[in-house]
């Protein structure tokens, strides 16, 4: 089997945050390695027992050939699609963050909210990265866990280059300090 890559630490943790243990738990201690695969490349591998139950729990992911060099501030990966969540998990990872995210803060909370609404900004981007070129949404073939594909029936609007620009302007200017 060939396992999935993930592009940066940040995207398998969030791998890991959105698939549970069958008692429902995704909680569990992370000790991660990286091993070599049959074919010579690397991958990580995430071990540990899960919080709920005990199962022990095992992921792997193909690393990219050279790190991704993200810089800018907070991405989950390159300029490709991801190959761990479709565009409806990123856009309800983008939903919930900005949601997470108090009317007023300042201090420590000011912090939190900040590096929320980045991730919620770069979750978006990740949605963005479905569009094929000369495209003006996500195509429906694109969706492929339950949740995506029930996010898309019940707002396929959501997925439009134009909304989630709009979007993403809005997240973005909240990021930047009052000029």
């Amino acid at each position: 089997m060939n396992p999935p890559l993930s592009r940066t630490n940040a995207e398998a943790h969030l791998y890991l945050d959105l698939h549970a243990c069958s008692c429902g738990s995704t909680r569990f201690p992370r000790h991660s390695a990286v091993v070599a695969l049959a074919d010579g490349d690397l991958a990580s591998r995430y071990t540990g027992a899960c919080e709920g139950c005990g199962e022990e729990r095992e992921f792997l992911f193909r690393l990219p050939p050279t790190p991704d060099g993200t810089g800018g501030g907070f991405r989950y990966g390159g300029d490709e699609p991801s190959q761990l969540l479709d565009p409806g998990e990123w856009l309800l990872v983008s939903d919930a963050y900005a949601g997470s995210v108090p009317t007023e803060s300042g201090g420590e909370a000011g912090q939190q909210a900040q590096a929320a609404l980045a991730r919620a900004v770069a979750a978006l981007d990740e949605v963005v990265k479905f569009i094929p070129a000369g495209a003006d949404t996500v195509p429906a073939g694109a969706f492929l866990s339950d949740r995506g594909r029930q996010l898309h029936q019940r707002e396929p609007g959501r997925f439009r280059r134009d909304r989630l620009a709009a979007v993403r302007a809005a997240y973005a200017g909240l990021l930047s300090p009052p000029g």
